[in-house]
């Protein structure tokens, strides 16, 4: 009688890991699982691209309205902080979403991003996006921190920088 007991719990233990491992699948390849895991996103026609002139205290970016180009002009302390070379270049730049298991960072539009990469030639750095608070002990990021005439780069290292560009 022992036996069949040991049994018949050995039955059900392999039974509910057979279910777990069936629903960790059915999660894993399920809706929402795939490139359709994006952050919130209004219904509305998304913004047009940047263009123009945007200024800093520690440089300015031209757009030229592709949504692929910029040209940008930082100062060394900038640069170093961005991981680019400094002075002016050319490159190319996209929105991410920031990190989206399993997928990891994506393309999306300006209004809903939380990072930002360029590329100058050979180098590639991606900046976070986000509006610190004056005390610098936190940060607001995502939907409508960047704006059609607002580029916040956000900074953290003992405390959140924000370097905002402007539109002039």
């Amino acid at each position: 009688m022992k036996k069949k007991k040991i049994i018949v719990f050995g039955l059900f233990v392999a039974l509910a890991l057979v279910a777990g491992f069936i629903f960790f699948l059915n999660r894993a390849t399920g809706p929402g699982s795939q490139l359709d895991n994006y952050p919130y996103e209004p219904d509305t026609p998304a913004p047009d691209p940047h263009n123009g002139v945007f200024v800093s205290e520690h440089g300015k970016m031209t757009f030229n309205g592709d949504g692929k180009t910029v040209v940008y002009d930082f100062d060394e302390e900038l640069s170093k902080l961005c991981n680019l070379p400094s002075g002016e270049h050319e490159g190319t730049y996209v929105f991410l979403s920031g990190d989206l298991p399993p997928h990891g960072s994506i393309d999306v539009r300006y209004d809903i991003a939380h990072e930002w990469e360029i590329r100058v030639d050979d180098t590639a750095s991606v900046i976070q996006l986000g509006l610190a608070t004056p005390d610098g002990k936190s940060a607001s990021v995502g939907v409508d921190v960047v704006t059609e005439t607002r580029i916040p780069l956000l900074f953290n290292g003992d405390k959140f920088v924000t370097i905002t560009f402007e539109k002039e």
